[in-house]
């Protein structure tokens, strides 16, 4: 499709919205969605879900084995739970794809545009040929275009075609979208958008990031693999080990003893519950501005130990006053300002720095307009991390060229042609404002196009004051036990006064010159005591983050531009700027600060810890009830078979029919399980980082799954034998027992939440608890719902010893999660 002619002052935006309609919005072809029944089937793939299906199968066969005499109940009772837990999986991936669309908008590149004649930031969305677009270094073109204005304009191509080194562009250069701006700057008239780009016609280099799985879940899957292989391996010792005592002719008997064990043994909603853990803890990490881009990211958050953050923006404010100007020549130093400097101050665009420069030079009576038309610039230098300077040369009246220089304080010093004595003035002075901590730069001008006689013109203080939460999580990182480290390419002094403000405090300040003279063994030890590091260049903060990964450390690393994206990639989580952040640096980072706050960081490394903390917390609560099940139907079986008790069938007498079973597993692994999702931990802040690679299962988790497994196990056991001989029927202890197991598998669910830090009270868990209790005594109390479980009505002899039973437990479990905690307390401190 052919594009609009070339404008020069932009499009309007009526214009910009009819070519919108026209050309269709710049982005690719949204990905094909799955269809429902894929969807469906997705969720079937688990190794715990494909036991149970197993199960199901084997049911049905006895069930024709045995003539199709009624309905088949477990059956039917495995399939609602399959597709209870198949439901929710479908409705959560729908609704996780809807949040990441939404993530999706709030982490979009942005551009400046010119349009009606102002420079606006819009959606790269929205971009239509004709658009006038504003590029500076560590933008991604955001379209094809052509370079317009274009200053010491380099760009990388390599995704493109592969070429590692940046390719310099000059006016009416072909600009493909995808690439990126490395150095300069440049206006881009765009010719193609969306999929008539470059990057459109090569859409799958550019495919959306496929689902792939966190560590987190890989390990959930390989704890259900590892799981469902020893029920497989147990359910057909067993199924061998009945047919010796039972014979052949008891096979469908055997068969669905081995599916009671089955169903006992599976924590079915292990799926469901992930899925909604990380699904809420990537919402709740959106509403607290921090947009998870990689779902590792999550657990990563809760294994940080070390935070290196960069100062300007995210410990400070980012709103740039400038205090002073000190010169000999204010008239030529406020020119500087004016000139050296690429921000529009009539439309607010530019760099924060440029533009408080911009403010205060107007304030001081200067006419930026009239300046800038009357000196226009022929030739300029962007600012470049490693000379930390730019200078422009305009054509002065009458024809003369005249360089400005503005940089940092100490390189525009060195530059200048000063006496020793005068030398030694302005920096001792540029010294003694970065100790009060403000950012010094250094201002310059000469004659001619070349940098020799630069004339010194005097130094501009500028203030960026610290936020004011960041102190507070700068505390809240300590007590985590997370240290914090100051990056910052700032003078050290400043970088130090800084530090000292937010509570960042360290015993000196080293400097990227200082950082390159130490080997691996002295950055080393030098991370064990420095925390603010100054004058970085992009290849200290690389190594910086290398040494502490090290060291054993899992490091996030937070960033803006360009020069930190080769950081943030090697970092564990990589954070960038969402408001001042380059694209590139969006682009390479886990996760995007919405509002660029430190204090962002902490929340989200929070919810990192109450996800990871959500997920034990479940497998400890239902795996508890299902060594406690399993230790039941095994006992119960070995038990009935030594005492000779047989059921009507003539089988061995089961305490827990497969029905039964799943029945009890549903009121548990159901809305309680889930509603485990959704705890908060205000606490989780007071403990250690999480290793990395932590056990679901580590020593603590065990112990309480043993024990209190063991120990409502043991309760169920003793009710088998103890009710019978208080003169309670058969049928009636079955059905106390089942009562029993139901009411203590629903409130472990307390004392398994209480290993860690104090959670905060979950409303949910407690209605869902509730209505738990409440269907069990229905299943007891009505009739229809007894029949169906095969249950019968509770004995008053039962009653006092249930009763008993479920407090004792309960104690139980608490005293165990006391005595573990209180365990892990001193492990800490030890």
């Amino acid at each position: 499709m052919a594009a609009p002619p070339e404008t020069t002052r932009g499009l309007t935006r009526r214009e910009a919205l009819a070519r919108l309609e026209r050309f269709g919005p710049n982005a690719l072809p949204p990905p094909e969605r799955a269809s429902f029944l894929r969807r469906l089937l997705r969720q079937l793939e688990s190794a715990l879900i494909l036991l149970l299906l197993f199960a199901l199968g084997m049911d049905v066969l006895v069930w024709f084995y045995d003539g199709r005499h009624g309905a088949p109940v477990e059956a039917l009772a495995i399939l609602a739970v399959l597709a209870l837990n198949a439901g929710l999986g479908v409705i959560q991936e729908y609704r996780s794809e809807s949040a990441l669309d939404e993530l999706e908008k709030l982490a979009a590149p942005l551009s400046w545009v010119e349009r009606d004649g102002t420079l606006e930031q819009v959606s790269a969305v929205t971009l239509v040929p004709g658009d006038l677009v504003r590029l500076e270094a560590g933008d991604r073109v955001p379209a094809d275009g052509i370079a317009r204005r274009a200053s010491a304009l380099a760009v990388d191509e390599s995704s493109l075609t592969g070429e590692a080194l940046p390719i310099d562009k000059a006016d009416s250069a072909e600009l493909h979208s995808g690439t990126l701006v490395v150095r300069g700057r440049t206006e881009l008239v765009v010719t193609a958008t969306g999929p008539a780009s470059t990057m459109g016609r090569l859409a799958a280099s550019l495919s959306r990031i496929g689902s792939v799985k966190t560590p987190l879940e890989l390990r959930i899957d390989a704890l259900g693999r590892r799981l469902a292989g020893y029920v497989g391996a147990l359910s057909v010792a067993l199924v061998g080990a009945g047919l010796v005592v039972e014979g052949l002719a008891r096979l469908p008997a055997v068969l669905m003893f081995a599916v009671a064990f089955a169903v006992a043994i599976v924590p079915e909603s292990m799926p469901a519950m992930m899925t909604l853990s990380l699904a809420l803890g990537v919402e709740r990490m959106a509403r607290r501005k921090a947009v998870v881009r990689r779902l590792a990211a999550v657990e990563a958050l809760g294994s940080v130990t070390v935070i290196a953050s960069d100062k300007t923006g995210t410990l400070t404010s980012n709103h740039l006053v400038v205090e002073r100007l000190e010169s000999r020549d204010e008239p030529e130093a406020l020119l500087a300002l004016v000139l050296a400097n690429d921000a529009d101050h009539a439309r607010g665009a530019g760099d924060p720095l440029e533009r408080a420069l911009l403010e205060y030079a107007t304030a001081r009576g200067a006419d930026v307009v009239a300046l800038r038309s009357a000196n226009p610039r022929v030739a300029s230098e962007p600012f470049d991390s490693q000379k930390r300077s730019m200078s422009v040369i305009v054509e002065r009246a009458g024809g003369e060229l005249q360089r400005y220089l503005k940089g940092a304080a100490e390189i525009v010093i060195a530059a200048c042609d000063l006496g020793a004595e005068s030398r030694h003035e302005w920096e001792a002075f540029a010294e003694a404002e970065a100790e009060r901590g403000f950012k010094v730069l250094g201002l310059a001008t000469g004659r001619g196009a070349n940098h020799a006689e630069l004339r010194f013109l005097g130094c501009v203080s500028l203030w960026d004051a610290p936020r004011p939460d960041a102190r507070v999580a700068v505390r809240a990182a300590e007590a985590a036990g997370i240290r914090v480290l100051m990056v910052t390419g700032d003078h050290p002094a400043t970088a130090r006064a800084i530090g000292e403000r937010v509570g960042i405090s360290s015993t000196r300040v080293l400097t990227g010159t200082e950082l390159d003279a130490l080997d691996e063994a002295a950055l080393g030890a030098a991370l064990e005591e420095i925390r603010v590091f100054s004058r970085l260049l992009p290849e200290h903060k690389l190594r910086i983050v290398e040494a502490l990964q090290a060291k054993g450390e899992v490091v996030a690393m937070t960033g803006d531009g360009l020069n930190d994206a080769p950081a943030l990639k090697k970092a564990d989580v990589g954070v960038a700027m969402g408001q001042r952040g380059s694209e590139v640096a969006r682009e390479v980072a886990d996760v995007v600060l919405l509002d660029d706050r430190f204090s962002t960081i902490i929340a989200a490394v929070e919810e990192g810890r109450v996800i990871y903390r959500n997920i034990v917390n479940f497998v400890r609560y239902t795996s508890s009830s299902n060594v406690a099940l399993t230790i039941l139907v095994l006992g119960g079986a070995v038990g009935s078979m030594f005492l000779g008790l047989r059921a009507r069938a003539g089988g061995v007498l089961l305490p827990l029919t497969a029905l039964q079973i799943l029945w009890i597993n549903f009121l548990g692994d159901g809305p309680p399980a889930l509603a485990l999702a959704v705890d908060r931990g205000p606490n989780v802040m007071l403990e250690r980082p999480l290793a990395p690679g932590t056990s679901l299962l580590d020593r603590p988790t065990t112990s309480f799954i043993l024990v209190d497994g063991g120990f409502k196990g043991g309760v169920g056991l003793a009710l088998l034998a103890l009710l019978p001989a208080l003169g309670t029927s058969l049928g009636a202890t079955a059905t106390a027992v089942f009562f029993y197991e139901s009411l203590a598998k629903l409130l472990s669910a307390y004392p398994a939440r209480r290993l860690g830090p104090k959670a905060s009270s979950n409303a949910w868990l407690h209605l869902s608890i509730g209505a738990g209790v409440g269907l069990a005594v229905l299943c007891v109390a009505l009739g229809p719902l007894r029949s169906t479980l095969a249950l019968q009505a509770l004995e008053p002899s039962a009653a006092l010893p249930l009763v008993l039973a479920v407090v004792v437990t309960l104690a139980s479990g608490e005293a165990t999660a006391r005595r573990l905690r209180a365990r892990r307390s001193c492990s800490a401190r030890g």
